[in-house]
């Protein structure tokens, strides 16, 4: 039966076939017990169909079944425990297809096959164990099932043209090839590498793999000294197995602005340069590489000084203007504008007497830090944003007008998500409308934080309660400080998490919350 006879498989086959085969139609799945009531069946073929899912139980009562061709179909990948129900099963193949990965358990109930196709797919590092917890294999690993199979049916495996990727992974994998022998034998033995770029179109006889190894980073100098306007490149070192992914960051956050490149020293190690034109003051401070591989990771630091037009090392006021004593006590409103699962953007205002010549500086760490990262921010900027933190960390961010320490009410403390997958999977934006209920330069009474999740009632919630309270509040209720903090904020929260300066205004959170 071919050329698009069904968008299905047939319900009504009889049962008493013994061989089937529907090729070239568009049906895309082998549902629960496709075949069920056809138990005599011996020789399936669905090849060039357009099948990519084999539901667990698709291949249930066929207990006789000795032949299943699934060539050229979409299969990313087998439900391997499915062929519990096919003991007699022999012929398996699936080349054509798209199958990327191969579990461990993947031959586990294919004792008596004598034929696996594999090839043509998109397979890249499968592990020896692979085929060391298949029973044929442990079978004839023993000296007298050997002997005893030695004049028997060959074992044929083709596993050629996949996209193999030769590196400590793969190790075990190549060594199990290389030690195959009859009865068990390879359809085309001279199996390639397409990967890493400088083993690729070798053949595994060709290639020594060694054992796999966590980062070690190092840098050819620690301290760096140079003029402001100088160009700068950094240096690291990652010597690792497999190659590792290597990135810069600038304190907590990873490098964009500035131009990285990297190059090959030998099979396992790699230099990666950060180049920074143009040395400013604000360039200066601990720069980290870090290399990570599925082992483990590593990172090395280098401090970067500037030193001023005369030779001495730059304070931390070169590059600032002064300003007026009057501005050193202002106050500054700050705000978060937007969160997203590992980083945020905040805002923040202040009523200044020259706004063209006055720096701020952002403190930024972790909660518990001992010592917080300062980030200086020109005249004329209102606005900063950190992405690529730590999941399910608690950070504290301040902003203060020059060198300035943090004062209260100039710091908000907020946690990132910790939903792992969430990330892995694009990094899915939380937005969050944020209701500081106060003008520039005077004291807010409260911050108020609604996730989309609890849509407008919320926020009609909060207006009509700072409607009531703003009735009520007298002169003095607007002068207290306030310290914004969003301590329990959780990705893909439900909850307006708030913490409140008073009663009244712990009361007003909890009805956000039920909202």
């Amino acid at each position: 039966m071919e050329e698009s006879a069904f968008g299905a498989i047939p319900e009504d086959i009889p049962d008493d076939m013994t061989k089937i085969r529907i090729e070239k139609s568009h049906f895309t799945e082998i549902p629960r017990g496709a075949f069920l009531h056809t138990p005599t069946l011996e020789n399936l073929w669905l090849n060039f169909n357009d099948i990519t899912v084999i539901n667990s139980k698709g291949l249930e009562g066929l207990g006789n079944l000795t032949e299943l061709r699934l060539q050229g179909n979409k299969l990313r990948s087998v439900p391997w425990t499915a062929f519990e129900d096919t003991p007699a099963l022999k012929i398996l193949d699936l080349k054509h297809n798209q199958l990327d990965v191969l579990p461990e358990h993947a031959l586990r109930f294919l004792p008596g096959l004598t034929y696996l196709d594999l090839s043509f797919n998109r397979l890249t590092v499968i592990s020896k164990e692979v085929f060391q917890n298949w029973p044929l294999y442990q079978k004839l690993q023993k000296t007298e099932e050997r002997a005893a199979t030695a004049f028997g049916p060959n074992v044929v495996l083709a596993l050629h043209d996949n996209a193999w990727l030769c590196d400590c992974r793969l190790k075990g994998f190549v060594e199990f090839i290389r030690s195959l022998s009859p009865p068990i034998i390879l359809m085309n033995s001279y199996l390639t590498c397409s990967g890493p770029d400088f083993r690729a179109g070798k053949f595994f006889h060709e290639v020594e793999l060694q054992n796999c190894m966590k980062p070690v980073v190092s840098t050819p100098s620690s301290n760096i000294s140079l003029p402001q306007g100088a160009n700068v490149t950094l240096r690291c070192l990652a010597k690792a197995r497999p190659d590792p992914t290597v990135w810069w960051t600038y304190g907590l956050k990873i490098i964009r602005g500035f131009h990285e490149s990297q190059e090959r020293v030998d099979e396992d190690t790699i230099r990666s340069f950060l180049s920074i034109p143009s040395l400013h003051v604000a360039d200066r401070g601990v720069y980290t590489c870090t290399a990570i591989n599925f082992i483990g990771n590593s990172s090395v630091s280098t401090h970067l000084d500037v030193l001023s037009p005369d030779g001495s090392q730059s304070s931390l006021h070169t590059g600032f203007s002064d300003a007026p004593a009057g501005d050193e006590n202002i106050y500054i409103d700050i705000r978060i504008a937007k969160q997203t699962v590992r980083g945020v953007s905040i805002e923040w205002h202040a009523a200044l007497d020259h706004p063209a010549e006055t720096w701020f500086t952002i403190h930024f760490g972790r909660v518990d830090a001992d010592k917080k990262e300062m980030i200086y921010i020109g005249p004329g900027i209102h606005t900063y944003s950190v992405s690529d933190l730590m999941p399910a960390t608690k950070y504290e961010i301040c902003v203060s007008l020059k060198n300035q320490a943090p004062r209260p009410g100039q710091c908000i403390v907020f946690v990132t998500g910790s939903d792992i997958t969430e990330m892995e999977q694009r990094e899915k934006l939380i937005h969050i409308v944020v209701i500081v209920l106060a003008m520039v330069l005077a004291v807010p009474i409260g911050m108020y934080a609604c996730t989309t999740d609890t849509r407008f009632a919320c926020l009609e919630g909060i207006i009509q309660s700072w409607k009531n309270r703003r009735r009520d509040s007298s002169p003095l209720g607007m002068e207290r400080e306030r310290q914004g903090t969003f301590d329990s904020l959780q990705a893909a929260s439900d909850e307006g998490l708030v913490n409140k300066d008073s009663t009244e205004d712990r009361k007003a959170a909890e009805f956000v919350a039920k909202m």
